[in-house]
């Protein structure tokens, strides 16, 4: 006679057995970093091998933005797992009771937080690897929209950290991995127009030689700057990642109105960076270099390298020669 599947399941003693969900190993493996680079390059050259002549054409620029900014985005998510991780971590030690379900759970946590590590960091290769084609396409470093650009690698040498997140982690003495370490030097411009290509590519050749001597003195250099991706910034945020230093970018906190570029001011001063390399602005960065020498700070003065009006050229000139601070000649 035949019985019900529940009588027989019921005849079966398994009370002793412990059904759990078997997680798969993850692999800390990343991948090549020549493959990686390859690759990219590849889908890069033939992605914007389709925008010549087409409607596309002017987007292309915003589309490479977005094609960095999806490893970004995705390295940014695993670094927040990964702090979540570490957190539990750090609650499972204090609440050792040295029981095997707890040991089992602090395993499995720290199980999480090295696969995050590992995605966290391919990622941020990946990002890399995306930006200099992005820096080599468009001649502009790849900055995200917000936040930082942080390399949590090796070395941070591509590191763009935000202003305010720095001065933060200062005050808060923990000035970890995730913060470049080095002389902080402030660059600071305006937006400029030019009457020839020729004259705004002199002009740039003008700002890449200038801190180029500044980081044959200061060879730690972290530069400091505003972050506007339609100024001067850009083409020091460009020298940079060519360059291999570390970025620190304070931008315009908008809710402060007409106050903001002072504001950021203090803010840029308050790292006491060796030197300040300014070049044409407006009066906002005129008060930067007249602070500057007030604080004993060396100014790098380009101000007048523009081919401006010769009599504000001349007052510039009367400016610099005044103050308590230093004129560094370079």
């Amino acid at each position: 006679m035949h019985t019900t599947l529940a009588a027989q399941l019921a005849q079966l003693e398994l009370g002793h057995l412990n059904i759990q969900r078997i997680r798969p190993r993850v692999s800390l493996e990343l991948p090549d970093e020549e493959g990686v680079r390859q690759t990219l390059a590849a889908i890069w050259s033939d992605l914007f091998s389709l925008f010549p002549d087409t409607a596309l054409e002017e987007e292309a620029e915003e589309i490479g933005w977005g094609l960095v900014n999806l490893f970004h985005r995705a390295s940014v998510k695993k670094a927040a797992r990964l702090d979540r991780a570490t957190d539990e971590i750090r609650c499972l030690i204090a609440s050792a009771d040295g029981s095997e379900v707890h040991t089992s759970e602090l395993e499995n946590q720290v199980e999480r937080a090295r696969a995050a590590e590992a995605a966290m960091l391919g990622l941020e290769a990946m990002r890399e690897a995306a930006a200099a084609l992005y820096l080599h396409e468009t001649g502009s470093s790849w900055r995200p929209a917000g936040g930082s650009r942080l390399n949590h690698g090796a070395t941070l040498t591509s590191a763009m950290v935000d202003g305010r997140a720095f001065l933060n982690a200062r005050r808060e003495a923990r000035r970890t991995a995730a913060m470049p370490e080095g002389t902080p030097v402030v660059f600071a411009g305006g937006r400029l127009s030019f009457a020839s290509s020729d004259d705004g590519a002199a002009f740039a050749a003008n700002v890449w030689e200038t801190l180029d001597k500044v980081l044959e003195r200061v060879g730690d250099m972290v530069l400091v700057h505003g972050g506007d991706g339609k100024g001067v910034d850009r083409l020091a945020a460009s020298w940079a990642e060519r360059r291999k230093v570390a970025q620190v970018t304070f931008a315009l906190d908008r809710r402060l109105g007409s106050r903001a570029g002072f504001k950021r001011n203090e803010q840029m001063l308050s790292l006491k960076p060796r030197h300040l390399v300014a070049f044409a602005g407006t009066g906002v960065l005129e008060r930067l270099v007249i602070q500057a020498k007030q604080r004993g700070i060396s100014v790098v003065d380009r101000r007048g390298r523009l081919g401006t009006n010769p009599k504000r050229v001349a007052r510039l000139a009367l400016e610099s020669s005044q103050g308590p601070g230093t004129v560094a000649r370079f």
